[in-house]
């Protein structure tokens, strides 16, 4: 997926395919919302920012990763719901069934980890708002408010596989309003 053209990667997921789909889609929002974010530290350093250049190092750093993680959750997760129309496909009797149950388990894992990122993901916004370069504050509430589907997309895609979320979603949803909503106050003034 990482190497596909974005048309590429919108023809397969809009054709009769069972992946990607949701899924894919909800870690696909994480990885822009890292490279959002990442572009704001980038356009943060210099000596305006210099009181702040340890706090954006550190956000970058880490956006960078979670960047990377994101993409390879989207194929994680396109390659897990492969697995599930695999066992669906299986002669019925225990074994398939037994096939279906693990499958289902393992689509479970990348969104729940999705939303793990989505949350550090809004956590960072937070941190980057009030240090970000003030030129491009609306790519923080941007990158906000991509976390935030991802976080609410992969909740659904995990509880659609039989898993429980146990993060606070809504709550996660609400931190990155709040986001958006201090920059547009900001842009406002």
């Amino acid at each position: 997926m990482r190497d596909q053209l974005v048309g590429e990667f919108l023809e397969r997921l809009s054709a009769r395919v069972s992946a990607p789909g949701g899924g894919a889609t909800a870690a696909l929002h994480a990885a822009q919302s890292a490279a959002l974010l990442g572009m704001v530290a980038r356009y943060s350093d210099g000596p305006k920012h210099a009181g702040d250049a340890d706090a954006i190092s550190a956000v970058l750093s880490e956006v960078d990763a979670l960047r990377v993680d994101a993409l390879r959750l989207a194929e994680d997760d396109a390659a897990a719901f492969t697995a599930v129309t695999d066992a669906y496909k299986l002669p019925k009797g225990p074994e398939r069934s037994a096939a279906i149950a693990e499958a289902l388990a393992g689509a479970a894992v990348p969104p729940l980890r999705t939303i793990a990122v989505a949350e550090r993901l809004v956590a960072l916004a937070e941190v980057l708002l009030p240090l970000g370069n003030r030129n491009v504050i609306t790519d923080v509430a941007a990158a906000a408010d991509a976390a935030r589907a991802a976080a609410t997309t992969a909740r659904v895609n995990a509880e659609i596989n039989g898993a429980a979320v146990e993060s606070d979603v809504d709550a996660l949803a609400a931190r990155a309003d709040r986001v958006t909503s201090r920059v547009r106050e900001e842009i406002a003034k």
